[in-house]
């Protein structure tokens, strides 16, 4: 699909900075594809109360070895 838009192109540049795309075109596609991701993810909070921890689970003692 051909379509023409105008982009501001202040942001534009700082996008292509972070992306790792040559063209505007393969910026504005995954552009479009991170935002349908980010807007077709499950949302974490629909988990609660599904997880299942073992007995004796401690999680401030996996913090602790975490950050040794």
């Amino acid at each position: 699909m051909t379509m023409y838009v105008t982009l501001d192109e202040q942001l534009v540049q700082e996008a292509m900075k972070y992306a790792p795309v040559k063209t505007k075109r393969e910026l504005m596609d995954l552009a479009l594809r991170e935002y349908i991701a980010n807007h077709t993810r499950p949302d974490i909070r629909m988990l609660k109360g599904k997880i299942a921890f073992y007995d004796g689970f401690d999680h401030k003692t996996l913090r602790e070895i975490e950050t040794e």
